[in-house]
């Protein structure tokens, strides 16, 4: 009788219009034998850190209900959510859920059920550079946005049967359908997806091939290209100037929606990226260097 597929490894993102404003996250897991699941929601009012750990919670909840002790990966963008559940909430925990400076952690009620819910000998957390291609990252931001924006995407729904589990995890992942996920029964194909050696540009839609398959002079000149995109944004950072969020989309070489759905406060390469004020139709950014400051609760909670 052959092994039931088991869960290989999972990747969540969120995110939110407004920062707070209305919210959606999304969950991709992939099982063993090529198969993949889909879950995803939205909220009226929410932030994107809410998103981000919302995200989290729904998977450890479908990975909790399956019953299963083998180690998989979770890959998230949210070098947040990392830190709270791997790092700060230990700290918290100790002094009643307050931080360093007394005030309280923020988002209580979420960082509670991860802690909960996070298996250490079976969960390991990954940080995965968002919108740089990966296929799993981009498919999460992809189901968080079109939430976000009031959309309802169609989601695959291809977890092993249930049948063999136990009475009660196949009531458990059954109430966990209910609420996260809604069907996909005209599933895609998975050829949809980018492939791993192949980036669609957000702007234009056409393909581009990867590094590693292009000539050395080429790939040279893509490095030159992004040290000058770097020392630019080092400029820009030291001289404390203000870009709008068309030129920042611009310097990243991403579509201007992947800017302005990031939230108020992110990470981008070696940089903190905040958002100042808004002038006319424009939203004003700052670029801080983030390898210069303290990478501690206080900073980013």
């Amino acid at each position: 009788m052959p092994s039931k597929p088991t869960i290989q490894s999972i990747y969540t993102d969120g995110a939110c219009t407004g920062n707070p404003g209305p919210g959606g996250w999304g969950v991709l897991i992939y099982f063993s034998d090529g198969s993949v699941h889909e879950m995803g929601d939205a909220s009226e009012q929410t932030t994107n850190n809410r998103m981000e750990m919302q995200a989290a919670i729904a998977a450890l909840k479908f990975l909790q209900a399956s019953g299963q002790q083998e180690p998989i990966t979770l890959y998230t963008d949210s070098e947040y959510l990392i830190n709270c559940v791997t790092k700060w909430v230990k700290g918290w925990k100790k002094r009643d859920w307050k931080k360093k400076d007394g005030k309280p952690v923020l988002n209580q009620d979420l960082l509670k059920q991860l802690d909960e819910l996070n298996n250490r000998q079976v969960i390991k957390w990954q940080h995965v550079r968002g919108h740089t291609g990966n296929q799993g990252n981009e498919r999460c931001d992809e189901i968080a946005r079109a939430f976000a924006s009031g959309k309802t995407p169609s989601l695959q729904n291809h977890h092993p049967s249930l049948q063999e589990k136990s009475p009660e995890n196949v009531a458990q992942v059954s109430n966990l359908e209910a609420k996260y996920t809604i069907i996909n029964k005209n599933t895609h194909d998975s050829n949809n997806f980018a492939s791993d050696n192949t980036m669609i540009d957000s702007q234009n839609g056409s393909a581009t091939v990867s590094g590693e398959e292009l000539p050395l002079e080429k790939r040279m000149l893509q490095l030159r290209n992004l040290v000058e995109t770097l020392r630019i944004a080092d400029e820009i950072s030291t001289n404390g100037y203000l870009i709008t969020s068309s030129e920042l989309a611009e310097l990243m070489d991403v579509h201007a929606s992947a800017v302005t759905s990031r939230g108020d406060q992110w990470r981008w390469r070696n940089w903190i990226v905040s958002r100042v004020r808004r002038e006319g139709n424009q939203i004003l950014w700052e670029l801080e260097r983030g390898d210069l400051l303290g990478d501690d609760e206080e900073s980013q909670n």
